[in-house]
C-alpha cells in the first residue's frame, strides 16, 4: 500500500515536540508500506523556516526515514507574528502543498491521510484526493475551529463562519475520520452528526522504543548534577509556550513555592516564551528555569531526571476533550504527571493512577497538590510505574500504528 500523509508540522529527526507521525511512518515502513509526506518548512513552535529550507519553495528528501520520502513546502514565517500572520501561515501551506502534490508527487497512492489542526490543511487533502482519485482519511488531533476560537487564535466572524462550513464539508467528503480521544468521537457523532461508521479511534501514544533505550543506561543523578538541580524537586514541562498552553499558571504556582525545593523546568519555545521570561524576571523567581528546544533524545533525559512532568492548558471547555501528547512521554519515562487539564485527560491519569490533577488556572490548587506530592516519595515512584504499565497496555505507538493501517485497509477494502 502506498500512503500519502499531509501534515503541516512533520518534524525533523532530532526535533523535540509532537512526533506522533514521525514514529508512525517508520512503523508503516517497517510493515512494508511506502510513505510520502507533504509537510511545511516552518517549525510550529519557533515559527521559523528550517535552515536547509531557506530560499526554497519545495524540497524533496528521499528516504528521510527508510521507506519514507518527505517533501517540504513553503510556509510563511509570519506564523507567530499576529492573527493575520498565522492565517497566512496556514494558507501559504495550502497553496504550496497543492502545488507540490500536483507537480512533485510521482506514482500512484492508495490513500491520503490528512492530520489536523490546522483545519485548512483539509483543503489540500480534498484537492489532492480528487486530483489523484484516492480516498481521503481525515484525522482530528484537536477540535477545530472550537479550540482556535476558545484560545483567541481565530476571532474574525467571517473566518469562523467559513471554518465551520469547511469542517462540515471535509467530514462529509472524508471516507474515514480518525479521532484521538473518545470525547472527539462523541462530539462528532452527537454535535456534528457525523455517521459513526466513518469514525475510527487511534489515539496519541507513547514511544517506548526511545524511552526504554535511553533509560537503560541513563544515570539520572549524574544528569541532575550536570544541570545543577541535584538537590531539587524537578517538575518539567516539555512543549509549546503558546496561548493555549497558558504557562503563566506554572509561574504563579512557582511564586507560591519559593520556600520549598521545587523547581519548574520549562523546555521548548513559542510565541509567549519571551513574555514568560520577562514575567519570571519581574517577580525575581529563582525556581523557574527556561531551556531552549532540544532533540527528542535529550528531552527524554530531562524527563527521566525529573520528579514530575507537567501537562497544562488554558481553562476552556474544548480542552476537556483532548489527550495531551506530553502526558504519554511522561508515562513512558515512569514519572508521575502533574495535570492541569480537566476532562478526558483527567480521566486517563485517574484510570492509570499515574499522577495528580489540579484545576486549570488555579495556582493554589496546584501548590496544594505539589506540597502533597513532596511528602509522598514512595507513592510518586509507584505512580510512575503505574503510568508506564498502563501506557504499555493501551497506548503503545507501534501497536496503534499497525492498527491504523489495518482499519484503513478494512474500511476501504484495499
Amino acid at each position: 500500500m502506498n500512503i500519502l500523509l499531509i501534515h503541516q508540522y512533520f518534524l525533523e529527526k532530532d526535533d523535540g515536540g509532537g512526533s506522533r507521525f514521525n514514529e508512525m511512518t517508520q512503523v508503516w515502513s517497517e510493515l512494508g508500506y511506502n510513505v510520502t509526506v507533504l509537510s511545511g518548512m516552518v517549525h510550529y513552535n519557533t515559527g521559523k523556516k528550517y535552515k536547509h529550507c531557506k530560499g526554497k519553495f519545495t524540497l524533496k528528501q528521499r528516504d528521510f526515514y527508510p521507506g519514507v520520502d518527505l517533501i517540504r513546502c513553503h510556509v510563511s514565517e509570519s506564523y507567530n507574528v499576529n492573527f493575520l500572520g498565522r492565517l497566512w501561515g496556514y494558507f501559504s501551506f495550502v497553496f504550496s502543498s497543492i502545488y507540490a502534490g500536483v507537480f512533485k508527487l510521482k506514482g500512484k497512492y492508495d490513500v491520503t491521510i490528512v492530520t489536523s489542526p490546522p483545519l485548512f490543511i483539509g483543503i489540500t487533502g480534498y484537492v489532492l484526493s480528487r486530483f489523484k482519485r484516492i480516498p481521503l482519511v481525515f484525522e482530528v488531533r484537536d477540535l477545530w475551529p472550537e479550540s482556535a476560537i476558545d484560545t483567541g487564535v481565530i476571532s474574525n466572524k467571517y473566518i469562523i463562519k467559513f471554518a465551520y462550513w469547511f469542517e462540515k464539508f471535509i467530514y462529509k467528503k472524508s471516507k474515514i475520520i480518525n479521532v484521538l480521544t473518545p470525547a472527539f468521537r462523541e462530539k462528532l457523532i452527537v454535535n456534528k452528526k457525523v455517521p459513526s461508521d466513518k469514525i475510527i479511534f487511534i489515539p496519541n501514544a507513547a514511544d517506548f522504543s526511545l524511552a526504554d533505550a535511553i533509560a537503560k543506561d541513563f544515570d539520572a543523578k549524574s544528569f541532575r548534577k550536570k544541570i545543577n538541580l541535584d538537590d531539587k524537586f524537578i517538575i518539567t514541562y516539555v512543549g509549546a509556550h503558546g496561548v493555549a498552553n497558558h504557562l503563566i499558571q506554572l509561574i504563579d504556582a512557582a511564586e507560591k513555592l519559593q520556600d520549598t525545593n521545587v523547581v519548574f523546568q520549562l523546555i521548548g519555545s513559542g510565541m509567549k516564551k519571551e513574555e514568560l521570561i520577562k514575567e519570571v524576571a519581574k517577580r525575581n523567581l529563582k525556581n523557574v528555569i527556561f531551556v531552549d528546544p532540544v532533540a527528542k533524545k535529550e528531552v527524554f533525559k530531562y524527563i527521566l531526571a525529573s520528579d514530575m512532568g507537567a501537562s497544562v492548558l488554558k481553562k476552556v471547555d474544548t480542552f476537556k476533550t483532548i489527550y495531551s501528547n506530553k502526558t504519554f512521554d511522561y508515562m513512558s519515562c515512569k514519572i508521575p504527571v502533574l495535570l492541569a487539564i480537566d476532562g478526558v485527560s483527567r480521566e486517563l491519569i485517574e484510570a492509570a493512577d499515574c499522577g495528580y490533577y489540579a484545576e486549570p488556572e488555579n495556582a493554589q490548587a496546584m501548590v496544594d497538590v505539589i506540597k502533597n506530592a513532596l511528602i509522598k516519595e514512595a507513592q510518586l515512584k509507584e505512580m510512575g510505574e503505574n503510568g508506564y504499565s498502563y501506557a504499555r497496555k493501551h497506548f503503545d505507538r507501534h501497536h496503534l500504528a499497525s492498527d491504523y493501517v489495518r482499519l484503513i485497509k478494512e474500511k476501504l477494502d484495499i
